[in-house]
């Protein structure tokens, strides 16, 4: 198979320090993504200005819910936005210290499936949760060293998962009933040079998965049975995340990050990107509490 190479645009400027998780929701009107270690939520306006929210010391996550407004994760636990954009306090998982919130992910049951890692990022010491739409929650994959992008495949039955520092991206089993099961390595994804770390990732209408590889500038999509068919590639290096947007779900936004740079180093960096594919997205699925 030969692999296709896009070029995606830079669409903003440098407006985040540590931009992750991008959303395209109809119930938002557009895209919201996060500045994490800022704590706040951007918005893409519908003139190319991006609108800033603070929500907390770090914000990691962001998703629909589907009684309107949006569900959060934030430094150490899960809070609650109104439609009208008032945010509730937290429900506190763990107390603040070592560890903070990642990425995550609504499931197709409309629980919240959300991560942490390390600030240090030590070894396994870092969990993923199930949050219910009552705002309960249990621990469902221990050992886990820095939590990155799940998704379901089109059908519901299959979750893509990322513990960047392993190098590959995993697959698990999903039901309502049993959860996350039967895991399984996916794809282990190649570079030219440099290290793989597989970061964020989203889920197309074909059961693809489009990967973030952090530090190597690039987004990679692999068909549902594991074939790369299409690299993107992206001016700033630290590519976080990405989702697939606009009214047809066709635009694969790629948010990117300087954390870790000096001021004058990859000045592109914490720019949002975007290129325009051929197979739409899946309507992102809404947090149900």
């Amino acid at each position: 198979m030969s692999v296709r190479r896009l070029s995606a645009e830079r669409i903003t400027d440098s407006v985040a320090h540590h931009a992750e998780g991008p959303c395209w929701s109809e119930s938002w009107g557009g895209l919201r993504w996060v500045d994490m270690t800022a704590g706040d939520v951007l918005f893409l306006g519908a003139d190319g200005q991006v609108l800033r929210t603070h929500v907390g010391d770090v914000v990691a996550c962001v998703r629909p819910r589907a009684t309107g407004g949006a569900v959060l994760a934030v430094e150490t636990g899960v809070a609650l936005e109104d439609p009208d954009g008032v945010v509730h306090p937290p429900r506190l998982l763990w107390e603040p210290g070592a560890v903070r919130m990642n990425e995550g992910g609504a499931a197709p049951d409309g629980s919240l499936y959300v991560g942490s890692m390390a600030y240090d990022q030590a070894e396994g010491a870092a969990t993923l949760y199930r949050v219910d739409p009552g705002l309960g929650w249990e621990p469902v994959l221990e050992g886990v060293t820095v939590s990155n992008g799940i998704a379901w495949s089109p059908d519901g039955t299959l979750a893509y998962y990322n513990d960047t520092p392993t190098g590959k991206v995993d697959v698990f089993d999903w039901s309502e009933s049993a959860g996350l099961h039967g895991r399984r390595t996916f794809v282990v994804p190649e570079l030219a040079e440099g290290d793989v770390h597989p970061d964020g990732l989203t889920v197309d209408s074909e059961g693809a998965v489009w990967v973030a590889l952090h530090g190597a500038g690039q987004v990679h999509r692999y068909t549902a049975d594991g074939a790369l068919d299409t690299v993107v590639e992206v001016g700033a290096r630290q590519t976080t995340a990405c989702c697939l947007g606009g009214a047809d779900l066709r635009t694969l936004y790629v948010t990117t990050s300087r954390e870790n740079l000096d001021a004058d180093e990859d000045p592109a960096a914490g720019s949002l990107f975007a290129v325009r594919v051929e197979v739409p997205g899946l309507p992102v699925l809404p947090f149900a509490g």
